[in-house]
């Protein structure tokens, strides 16, 4: 017998994606592009939200596509009772559900955590809301921008003195897909050990609040709240973005051999040896000072002469590239960053590549799904499923099938709108 094609470290995993919009498409995306099997299953309708996220290519939305690849969609009415049959009888193939419903919305469905253990007991069930499944805001419905400002990260980014700004990466939404996937894969090894499964509550507000580190640590050592530096650092001077005479670069000294180096680089071996500079903490006293002297040199050259500088003192430091630069640079395209597939419908589609690198060969990405795209086969060569049990779900709205669809002439909301 042909042993099957290497799909990656999860190849053999199967897991039951509930998810819509970001925090955990992200996370399902991680677990598929490590091997793991993903059934997404989408409401009818337009399905997630993201679907309707101009802009589109050939009626799918680039938010979806950069985050749905490695996926099968099935479209089921949970809101039926035969539908939430259809899931259970997933969910007893599936060894992990992941889910970002506000709480209680499953269990009002007659899904509740319970339930599915007990027609799965090894299943692991993944639940991730804004503020988790308990406390006084565990209602509360948020996005990446209630998280950042909930969590003190907006109150530490941008300049002193201006409005507050969130971070321009949604970092709450990607840390929460990232614990997700990390919580997922530690239940998986915890069941070869018990033979059980676990339930996993993954706060977007907990997550936030894990990552403010040392920050947090500053403010309980000290008293006092941290307030935003810009690109500069809390503790750590020179540190940021510096005007050059064509541009801007950052410099990170983050040790005193670094900054002795760079003293050395530009020829100014006097701002190592001055009492006002010699130490990080004396820096940090007089970092206005020091920030000044460094930006008036710093000024007096374009930004590649920096760089090249820099670079021969083996000293951290970057121009600020914008995505197009970032895209089409060789170590994008050594690291294999950007890839290409094809889609149903949007052809040729670029797309981000995969994050780890494994040894053994990596297969080819498979692209975004259509909406409902799998349902049909999923459900008749993983639950046995009869034609005639299948037409009675069409018919009957619990299940929508793209491809019977297609045939009947039946379809979705145009071009991905709603």
């Amino acid at each position: 017998m042909t042993e099957p094609a290497y799909a990656g470290p999860l190849q053999g995993i199967r897991i039951l994606d509930l998810t819509r919009v970001l925090a955990g498409p992200y996370s399902t995306m991680m677990l598929g592009d490590l091997g793991a099997e993903i059934l997404k299953v989408e409401p009818p309708g337009v399905g997630d939200e993201t679907r309707v996220i101009p802009p589109y290519r050939g009626g799918e939305s680039h938010y979806f596509l950069a985050i749905n690849r490695n996926k099968q969609s099935l479209v089921i009415d949970l809101k039926q009772e035969a539908g939430q049959q259809v899931l259970l009888d997933l969910v007893q193939h599936c060894d992990a559900l992941i889910e970002n419903y506000r709480p209680g919305v499953l269990a009002r469905l007659g899904l509740a955590p319970d339930r599915l253990l007990a027609a799965n007991p090894r299943l692991i069930v993944c639940s991730i809301s804004g503020f988790g499944q308990t406390g006084p805001l565990r209602d509360r419905p948020s996005y990446d921008i209630v998280t950042q400002a909930m969590t003190g990260a907006m109150s530490v980014t941008g300049e002193p003195g201006r409005p507050p700004v969130k971070l321009g990466l949604p970092m709450g939404d990607l840390a929460g897909g990232l614990f997700a996937a990390l919580g997922i894969l530690a239940a998986l090894q915890e069941r070869q050990r018990t033979g059980r499964g676990q339930i996993i509550d993954v706060g977007l507000y907990d997550c936030m609040v894990g990552l403010l580190g040392y920050l947090a640590e500053l403010y309980l050592f000290t008293g006092q709240n941290p307030t935003p530096v810009g690109s500069g650092h809390h503790t750590i001077v020179p540190y940021g973005a510096y005007q050059a005479s064509d541009g801007y670069l950052v410099i990170a000294l983050h040790s005193g051999s670094f900054y002795r180096k760079f003293c050395e680089a530009i020829g100014r071996p006097d701002l190592a040896s001055d009492p006002r500079f010699a130490t990080n903490s004396a820096r940090q006293q007089h970092k206005d000072l020091l920030n000044s002297v460094v930006a008036e040199i710093v000024a007096e050259q374009p930004v590649a002469s920096w760089l090249e500088l820099l670079e021969r003192a083996a000293i951290p430091a970057a121009p600020i590239q914008r995505l197009s630069d970032v895209l089409a640079h060789p170590q994008t395209q050594a690291r294999q960053m950007l890839a290409e597939m094809q889609h149903p419908t949007a052809g040729t589609l670029p797309i981000i590549g995969r994050v780890l690198k494994f040894a053994q060969s990596q297969p080819p990405l498979a692209p975004a799904p259509l909406h409902g795209q799998h349902s049909c086969q999923v459900l008749r060569d993983l639950l046995g499923y009869s034609e005639e049990h299948l037409a009675t779900l069409l018919t009957t709205g619990v299940i929508k099938d793209q491809q019977h669809d297609a045939q009947t002439g039946a379809q979705d909301a145009p071009g991905g709108e709603s």
